[in-house]
């Protein structure tokens, strides 16, 4: 019986080391390639034209969210849809990497509990984070701002990450030299990194992050989120938040906001605000999607709303075209100086295209016959004006 009872201990223990392997070695890649699909598709159409003038263009991204996931950004990557070389191949200058800290199982766009399990957590276990992170949201923003910086310490200068006014001319100035280099801007999807203490706002911004979300899919000490339950505008905390973001040299990005939380954040500031990755009601008339009055009151800031290039916000096309389409729809509503893009790359959302494939949205862009002009403001030199104006 002893003997037994030790071979089944033996079992029980090597069952768990393999179960340990398997967690730890395959699960958050194959989590990850589940989430972050680029759907099959041969390649799309790029017109001589197109390709010519895209090679010309300041080609900028409000939201992505690589950062999340165990992968050498220094390397092109069989799955998900953004690293340095594809960026590059895509010829784009900057790309905004946002850092997630917190979401909510069950995770939908209409009601999210604040204290549903968190699967971020999993994730940083999984991905072996360190343990820092693993009860801390705060740590779990910088430690995302630290695997950035270390992309780019060895990325042999193609990554170069944006903290001021000064670093983005650099990093611009180099692209129109034709350098193969792409800039970085950080951010943090909501603002529940803070913990509800205002003290936390400056080791979050010395990590580096420049664009702050205040909200994600769930109600957090700031205030409302578009998808939580309580409807809410600011907080008292979330006012002395926003008032403090403003003063400083950073973007506040309205996306997953409550609207009352957009209406108060619009009442007590007169700075250019962004909404970073979004749809057009009008097009797709989903909850995810701000009305377009709201839209518009936010582009009249001299912000911008990034359109993005998934089908809960597209309601079904997601092909560089049917992007196109919305692309000119947003235009239409809320003007040519106020639309730019903000894909949700590997924010587990599947995708038709990657972020080396732009080219092909610039030609779909051509096709609806929007003017070279309006091409360059959409693909990028809306947002480069929004950083230019807040950063310092």
């Amino acid at each position: 019986m002893l003997r037994l009872v030790k071979w089944l201990c033996g079992l029980a223990l090597v069952a768990l080391v393999v179960g340990a392997v398997v967690f730890f070695r395959f699960m958050p890649a194959y989590i990850e390639d589940k989430r972050n699909n680029v759907i099959d598709h041969a390649p799309y159409p790029v017109s001589d034209a197109a390709a010519a003038l895209h090679e010309t263009l300041i080609v900028g991204d409000l939201h992505a969210d690589p950062l999340l996931w165990s992968r050498d950004l220094t390397k092109r990557g069989t799955r998900g849809q953004v690293d340095i070389p594809r960026l590059i191949e895509g010829n784009v200058a900057v790309q905004v990497f946002t850092a997630v800290t917190k979401s909510p199982a069950g995770q939908n766009y209409d009601n999210n509990a604040a204290d549903a399990f968190d699967n971020i957590t999993v994730l940083a276990v999984g991905q072996r984070w360190p343990l820092r992170t693993w009860g801390s949201l705060r740590e779990r923003a910088i430690y995302q701002a630290e695997k950035l910086h270390a992309f780019e310490a060895n990325s042999d200068g193609r990554l170069k990450i944006i903290k001021s006014a000064a670093d983005l001319e650099a990093v611009l100035a180099a692209k129109a030299n034709g350098e193969q280099v792409v800039g970085g801007l950080l951010g943090i999807e909501g603002g529940h990194p803070l913990e509800g203490d205002l003290a936390n706002l400056d080791p979050i911004y010395d990590a580096g992050h420049r664009l702050f979300g205040l909200q994600h899919f769930f109600d957090n000490e700031l205030g409302g989120s578009l998808h939580g339950q309580a409807n809410s505008g600011l907080s008292d905390f979330g006012r002395e938040v926003v008032a403090e973001l403003a003063k400083r040299p950073v973007v506040i990005d309205l996306a997953h906001s409550s609207p009352q939380v957009a209406r108060d954040v619009l009442e007590m500031t007169e700075i250019p605000l962004v909404v970073s990755h979004t749809g057009l009601h009008g097009f797709c008339p989903v909850k995810r999607n701000y009305p377009d009055d709201l839209m518009r009151d936010i582009a009249a800031t001299g912000g911008v709303i990034g359109m993005g290039y998934w089908a809960d916000v597209t309601c079904g096309d997601i092909t560089p075209a049917g992007i196109a389409k919305m692309i000119v729809a947003a235009i239409e509503t809320v003007g040519e100086d106020h639309v730019s893009l903000g894909s949700d790359y590997d924010g587990s959302v599947e995708t038709a295209f990657d972020t080396s494939e732009l080219a092909a949205l610039t030609s779909g862009l051509m096709e609806t016959g929007l003017t070279e002009a309006q091409i360059r403001k959409v693909m990028g030199e809306n947002m480069m004006r929004v950083l230019r104006d807040r950063l310092q």
